[in-house]
């Protein structure tokens, strides 16, 4: 009786660890003998240009994707690549006051990526636009500290997007 209990709970086991297949922590789904991945610079396009945006993207996107694989960075030939361009750096009001000036502000950023697995070519995604927001008070300048803190959540906000577009598959 104990052998026919010791067969089936290691006959379970098996297929729990055989179904898990390739399944990372991270929720990322990457193609056996997938091992590097690069970041192309993202030109920035958009008609008002913030000065380093590019730079802060590429980096945030390099840097969630080293977080939550492991897979190595490189410069050129990379089994993944990202690239693209910064399309949309939009300052807009989002609600007035009753003396017609903005109670609150919007900070809107897209990007346009273009993703290519060589591993895998049937994920890659072709002129896919993300876009994230972020409000801010209508009296307060856009400017030191208040920008870091926009900039931060917003890049946050689109890398994490891009790596569940690529690599999640959510």
């Amino acid at each position: 009786m104990k052998k026919h209990i010791l067969f089936f709970s290691i006959l379970t086991l098996s297929f729990t660890l055989l179904g898990c297949g390739f399944y990372s922590f991270t929720g990322a789904s990457i193609p056996p003998g997938t091992e590097t991945f690069q970041v192309n610079y993202f030109e920035n396009t958009a008609d008002l240009v913030e000065p380093g945006l590019e730079r802060d993207f590429k980096i945030e996107l390099e840097d969630l994707i080293q977080n939550q694989t492991n897979l190595n960075l490189v410069t050129s030939n990379g089994d993944l690549l990202y690239e693209g361009e910064i399309t949309e750096y939009r300052i807009s009001p989002t609600n007035a006051t009753a003396q017609n000036t903005a109670a609150q502000n919007r900070l809107t950023i897209t990007v346009k990526v273009n993703f290519y697995n060589r591993k895998k070519e049937d994920d890659n995604l072709e002129n896919q636009s993300f876009s994230f927001f972020y409000d801010f008070s209508g009296s307060v300048q856009l400017v030191g500290s208040q920008k870091a803190t926009a900039h931060e959540e917003i890049l946050e906000r689109l890398t994490q997007d891009i790596f569940n577009a690529t690599l999640a598959k959510w």
